[in-house]
């Protein structure tokens, strides 16, 4: 039991980590890009692919078709948060997704992304 505990305590005290992932289907190269206020939220998109019941149906329906040994979910970059002063995470990390989506476009044939109209 204290095991247990000690590993509840270390888990508490764990820097809870923004940041921009994917998840890449190694057998087409198509790549999902998102972003979440904590990395460790990963396990539970994993989970909903598994469950089936991801929103992202071309994504599922992939999954589904190639099984999950065809994706690798990666994290891209670790929202750096600044120290003092103002800073607001939500809109940061927002710009951090957005870059990202602008360097890997995966949009259409080559990601599960839906292009955001203007």
């Amino acid at each position: 039991m204290e095991r247990k505990k000690e590993l509840k305590q270390l888990y508490k005290e764990t820097e809870i980590k923004a940041g921009v992932y994917q998840i890449k289907n190694i057998k087409n190269q198509m790549t999902f890009v998102g972003s979440t206020r904590n990395l460790k939220t990963l396990n539970g998109k994993k989970f909903e692919l598994e469950m089936g019941t991801s929103t992202n149906k071309r994504l599922q329906e992939e999954w589904n078709q190639y099984g999950k040994d065809a994706f690798v979910f990666e994290v891209l970059e670790i929202l750096k948060k600044k120290k003092d002063g103002y800073f607001d995470e939500k809109n940061e990390l927002k710009k951090l997704e957005e870059k990202w989506l602008n360097k890997l476009q995966p949009y259409g044939d080559i990601g599960y992304n839906q292009e955001k109209s203007s």
